[in-house]
């Protein structure tokens, strides 16, 4: 639990901003890891592998940006 000592109305970020944030930067980790997986692929002129890790890159992203979405909803209403 983030801050679990303090109120709820005194924390910087309420324990779902916390996920969020934390869900949202290991998604940028990911997609920026990607680009690593694909240069090892092409390097190995493996195509279906560079295909996939492409696919796998845009899914992440993609989902970064559905967390990116619910953590703005989030932060301006308190909750979903």
């Amino acid at each position: 639990m983030f801050m679990s000592t303090t109120t709820e109305t005194s924390r910087a970020l309420s324990d779902l901003e916390y996920d969020l944030i934390t869900v949202l930067k290991n998604k940028s980790e990911a997609v920026k890891a990607y680009d690593t997986y694909i240069k090892d692929a092409q390097d190995m002129d493996s195509q279906p592998c560079v295909e996939l890790f492409r696919k796998l890159k845009q899914d992440e992203i993609k989902a970064a940006q559905e967390v990116r979405t619910h953590l703005q909803e989030v932060m301006q209403k308190g909750k979903m």
